[in-house]
């Protein structure tokens, strides 16, 4: 990797010293971008470390999210060091690459989530969610939001993303809640469970995400808008796989933590699917050609690439394809190049975020084959790193100017939601919702009136909302209008909040013009959101609903939101129903029924129980092993001399698990042969079976992460039963096991 510096000279506007600007130049010979496109290192060490998100402020300046804690080497030591930092990059002389940056917030323990909001700074360090109040680039006032926001779990498994969106609240990959403050106060609600690592939006305000092994999962329809039933989890319109080939095309042979097992590498070693996606991007920029708009970029950080996948929207469904067959938007033969989010930005491009760091498995999950990997290729020394790319297109000119959002005037506010860019559109939106300007709301409903520009409408609409400024009046104008169906869509959403005696008549009125459209979204979101009408007039939208699930009988999603509008009322429901013709036979009827059984049995819907992610079991077995186990056989687990021996390969880790428990619980004294060694040990390792601290569930994590640490992972954990039994298989001298005694037993 080059990395040369130069010394750009610039004269300060208040005199005539001179100045200079230390600007790393990062050599991208060894990358591969999409023809029509440029790529460039914006941003790098020594401004930034190992980061892993980013967000814009209103003067367009990068804040970034440094990790630096992240897997310092194949040990893990550190991890839990103070060392992690949210920096603000500076680019003091407008060339568009970094030239200062300063700390905003330093001594954080794994950061992983920015947003600006509300004026102020929403970021996650685990367990909790922090609010500052920013004056002079310094946090003040910090407020706890949620003091289990990334409770359990582990690093790459927490809740992250923190994406404010069009409906105004703020949401999360990882994570089955969403935020919003409300005059003055946090308020946490649950939302479906998304992805992994990263989320984005469409315009219509689609959310998408993924997980390691799946490159795009993405919701059908409008957050929130079918999960209102907690008896009821839907499943057609809500979590779906929308990228059926994971195929990835890496430029060299592939380091990934399982690439022993067949189907992972072909006979090149170059990985088939992808087993790391992360870090998704629905493109809503301007800077870029038409038909590049609202596409799908996804990192694979295990391969160095960015894919591309083209969205294809039908009906109530949305699909996507990879946009070249065979090739990737980026990609690399540095290994040290790790995407692993991806950002719009303020200029219409499109950001980067490269933590360039060799090892990119977390120590609980990473298998001695990965291990092996990274020491042969010394990927453990890639450290200290860290890059903002930008990809524009070849021929734009570069737009380095500041702005300066928050200088604007509300007109000039207003006027910007009809901009093509996303990230401007977005960004205004949320900020005169916290401004709270009321010289807004007039430009505002002239905008939500007016169909020519549909995605300004819906912004419009929403503002209004935040504003408290939305009526049943302005809603109705838009349902009556020639507006989009994007545009009815939102608005038949934001009209629930209406129902009420005094508008029956007329949202009745509405409803049924809306019906005659014939237009398959338009009655999904019909189906979805006629809930408290229903509670106003039953008599008047039982039959609506009913005329809806037969129009799409086949189509499952349909039936879905039925059942989420009846929340409450699916005993009148069925009452009604059951007076119908064949009503026995139908796919409402079934999920009518399992709704009430749900309701007899108090079983909902997760997301209404559970309160965080949890902890994964390798994860909590590493934590055990770590603060019980390593002190003697070592953190690698290559063993201590006159302490321990190793576990890596070790016959009592690849051989049995049963006997691997009895040692665990009942404890082991020497000697003993390991590898075919004798360690003839004065030390006995104790038991835990007497040790209260310590249930079948602990034992059982520490088996399954020493069976992925120290094994070919070919070994089967263990279940909860078996150890149950096992506590009560004492060794003979009511002590601790020998060796000549564990083989003597079968297993």
């Amino acid at each position: 990797m080059k990395f040369l510096w130069i010394l750009t000279p610039l004269l300060l506007i208040t005199g005539c010293n001179p100045v200079t600007y230390n600007e790393p130049i990062i050599s991208l010979d060894n990358y591969q971008i999409e023809d029509g496109f440029k790529l460039e290192a914006i941003a790098s060490e020594p401004f930034i470390e190992a980061p892993v998100t980013m967000d814009f402020d209103n003067q367009g300046r990068m804040w970034v999210v440094e990790m630096k804690g992240y897997m310092l080497n194949l040990e893990n030591s550190g991890a839990d060091m103070p060392n992690g930092t949210i920096s603000i990059l500076e680019d003091l002389d407008h060339d568009g690459i970094t030239d200062h940056s300063k700390i905003f917030m330093d001594s954080l323990v794994l950061p992983r989530a920015i947003a600006h909001v509300y004026g102020g700074l929403l970021y996650a360090e685990p367990p909790n969610l922090w609010f500052v109040s920013i004056e002079n680039d310094k946090p003040v006032n910090k407020i706890l939001v949620d003091s289990l926001y990334a409770d359990g779990g582990n690093v790459e498994h927490q809740p992250n993303g923190l994406m404010m969106h069009i409906d105004n609240w703020i949401y999360n990959a990882k994570s089955n809640f969403r935020y919003q403050m409300k005059n003055g106060k946090w308020i946490k609600e649950p939302t479906s469970f998304r992805g992994q690592w990263g989320i984005t939006k469409d315009n219509f305000g689609r959310l998408y995400y993924n997980n390691n092994s799946v490159q795009l999962i993405g919701d059908y329809v409008l957050p929130n808008t079918t999960i209102k039933n907690p008896y009821y989890k839907p499943r057609t319109t809500l979590n779906k796989t929308l990228t059926p080939d994971q195929r990835v095309y890496p430029l060299h042979p592939t380091s990934v933590n399982r690439g022993y097992q067949k189907g992972v590498l072909d006979q090149d070693s170059i990985l088939i699917n992808v087993t790391s996606a992360c870090g998704p991007l629905i493109y809503r920029g301007d800077q870029f050609p038409d038909q590049y708009l609202e596409n799908a970029f996804v990192c694979a950080p295990e391969a160095n690439l960015v894919k591309r996948h083209i969205l294809t929207f039908k009906d109530h469904t949305v699909s996507a394809k990879q946009a070249i067959p065979q090739k990737e938007f980026i990609a690399s033969t540095d290994e040290g190049f790790r995407p692993v989010n991806l950002f719009n930005g303020p200029d219409g491009n499109l950001y980067v975020v490269d933590m360039h760091r060799g090892i990119i498995q977390d120590k609980a999950f990473l298998t001695p084959y990965l291990q092996k990997h990274y020491a042969n290729k010394k990927l453990d020394t890639i450290i200290g790193m860290g890059r903002i790319l930008k990809v524009s297109q070849n021929k734009s000119t570069p737009n380095n100017k500041p702005i300066a959002l928050d200088k604007l005037g509300t007109k000039a506010l207003v006027n910007l939601l009809n901009s093509p860019n996303g990230w401007l559109r977005d960004r205004v939106q949320q900020l005169l919702v916290f401004k709270k300007d009321k010289a807004a709301i007039p430009l505002l409903k002239a905008i939500a009136s007016n169909p020519k520009n549909a995605i300004a409408q819906i912004h419009a609409l929403h503002t209004l909302n935040g504003l408290n400024a939305l009526d049943f009046k302005l809603l109705e104008q838009a349902l009556s209008s020639n507006s989009k169906s994007s545009v009815i869509c939102h608005a038949i959403v934001l009209l629930e909040a209406f129902a009420s005696e005094n508008n029956i008549e007329s949202a009745y009125g509405l409803i049924n013009n809306l019906l005659k459209r014939n237009n398959t979204e338009i009655d999904l979101y019909l189906a979805s959101t006629l809930g408290e009408w229903a509670q106003q007039a039953p008599d008047k939208l039982f039959p609506i609903l009913l005329n809806l699930s037969n129009k799409y009988n086949e189509t499952k999603a349909y039936q879905e939101a039925i059942i989420n509008s009846l929340r409450g009322l699916e005993n009148e429901f069925m009452d009604y129903y059951n007076t119908q013709a064949d009503a026995s036979k139908s796919v409402l009827f079934e999920l009518l029924n399992q709704t009430l059984k749900n309701q007899t049995n108090d079983s909902k819907n997760a997301i209404y129980t559970q309160t965080s992610v949890g902890t994964d079991s390798r994860t909590a077995g590493y934590m055990i092993f770590k603060n019980i186990c390593a002190t003697c056989h070592g953190i690698d687990g290559n063993g201590i001399d006159g302490l321990a021996p190793p576990l890596k390969n070790s016959e009592y880790v690849t051989e049995s698990t049963e006997r691997l428990a009895l040692v665990i619980l009942h404890g082991l004294s020497g000697p003993i042969h390991v590898n075919g060694e004798q360690y003839n040990l004065t030390l006995t390792m104790p038991g835990l079976a007497n040790n209260p601290e310590f249930s079948d569930e602990d034992i059982q994590n520490l088996i399954s992460y020493l069976n992925n640490a120290f094994t070919d992972g070919s070994i089967e954990n263990i279940s909860l039963e078996t150890l149950k039994s096992l506590r009560d298989k004492k060794p003979i001298n009511g002590s601790t096991y020998t060796e000549e005694e564990l083989l003597e037993l079968k297993h």
